[in-house]
Parts: structure tokens; C-alpha cells; sequence
């Protein structure tokens, strides 16, 4: 875990493939005896929020898409990429509705 935090700290920007790739290596380490996939994704949106980029939930649509990912993504990003990214502009529509500057 130490490590995982020390290379994605030193990274200079931090982008949307990045919290996703950080994501998947959090879930993979496992740290906690429950609740790992909660507070994964609470830490994707925070960091999404930190770095300026556009923050995502991952809801019960693109729940089992979102699982097929995590399984995937060491053979194969795009699963789990696509999911966030899909999730993403999912949220984007619903913010714009309340805020269509946004």
C-alpha cells in the first residue's frame, strides 16, 4: 500500500486514468477486512474532485459492468475505463440539469 501511495503521490498530474488505474490497484491490496469497494469509490470521487476532473458514481446500472472490470482490467483496461467514463457523463447529465453551466 505504501508503495501504491508513494508512485501515484509522485506523479505530477493526476488524470482520469490514473484514479482508475489506482482504483483497481487499491481493490486488488484489499486493505480493509470490509468495505474495500465503498471506500474505493469514495476515493475515486475525492480524488476526481482534487484533480479537477470531472467526479463519477458508479450506480446500480453499471454495477456489473463495473465488476466485470475490476475482474478485466489486468488483461484488459478498457472494461473498467469505459464503465468510469460511461459513469461519468452519466453524471455530467445529471449535474447539468440542476447547473447547465457546468
Amino acid at each position: 500500500m505504501k508503495q501504491l501511495l508513494a508512485d501515484y503521490h509522485a506523479k505530477a498530474t493526476i488524470t482520469i486514468g490514473d484514479i482508475i488505474d489506482f482504483h483497481y490497484q487499491f481493490e486488488r491490496i484489499h486493505p480493509f477486512q470490509d468495505g474495500n469497494g465503498r471506500v474505493g469509490r469514495i476515493i475515486m470521487f475525492k480524488e476526481c474532485l482534487k484533480n479537477n476532473v470531472l467526479p463519477f458514481i458508479i450506480d446500480h446500472e453499471y454495477k456489473l459492468f463495473y465488476y466485470r472490470g475490476l475482474k478485466e482490467y489486468k488483461s484488459e483496461k478498457g472494461f473498467l475505463i469505459d464503465t468510469c467514463l460511461s459513469s461519468q457523463d452519466r453524471y455530467e447529465r445529471m449535474v447539468s440539469y440542476f447547473d447547465p453551466e457546468i
